[in-house]
């Protein structure tokens, strides 16, 4: 993992994550809109999630889930379906309720590419990531792992991926990740929920 490399990552996640922001600002309203008229407030849900050095930070996502959601990982929910809004199966398999995560790119807390970061509360995850010593990469909106498998890996093999990111870290690298997560979100892969 080379310094001058990371540099460049950050410059190129500022200017991406900004021009996005721009780009998108009328979807995002729209979206935004979409919701507030059909699930009422909150329109963004926030998630306390585990960043660079295994600090806390909230990250946005348009709300795709019933208030009173246990605060888990979808797929350890005992029937998801009943808790994603009507609305929200369609920006869950688009990743558009991904999109206020720009917002944490810009600032710094996570970056286009990296391993996707734990919740708080998932514990397993984030001790085999300290263990591996991912946790000194910025957490990403996609990474190896969510292009190998996403909803339906277990962390053992989550971490396997993020360990092989950090060894192999480059431009190319994150260049094919973006692809692959373009042709998995257009095909809607490996998205169980």
């Amino acid at each position: 993992m080379t310094t001058h490399y990371l540099f460049f990552k950050r410059i190129f996640d500022v200017i991406l994550s900004g021009a996005l922001l721009l780009l998108l600002s009328p979807l995002i309203f729209i979206i935004a809109s979409i919701i507030l008229a059909l699930e009422g407030l909150p329109i963004i849900y926030w998630s306390d999630r585990i960043g660079i050095g295994s600090e806390i930070f909230r990250m946005p996502k348009f709300r795709t889930m019933k208030i009173g959601t246990p605060t888990v990982p979808t797929d350890l929910l005992m029937t998801p379906e009943a808790y994603i809004t009507q609305n929200g199966r369609f920006l869950r398999k688009t990743s558009l309720d991904e999109l206020p995560q720009l917002w944490n790119i810009l600032i710094g807390q996570m970056s286009f590419v990296g391993p996707r970061p734990a919740l708080f509360n998932q514990v397993q995850l984030i001790d085999i990531r300290k263990e591996k010593g991912v946790d000194k990469l910025r957490p990403g909106l996609t990474g190896l792992a969510q292009v190998n498998g996403r909803d339906e890996l277990t962390d053992f093999a989550k971490v396997q991926y993020d360990e092989v990111y950090l060894k192999n870290i480059s431009f190319y690298l994150d260049l094919k990740i973006i692809a692959l997560t373009f042709k998995q979100v257009f095909f809607s892969k490996n998205i169980s929920h």
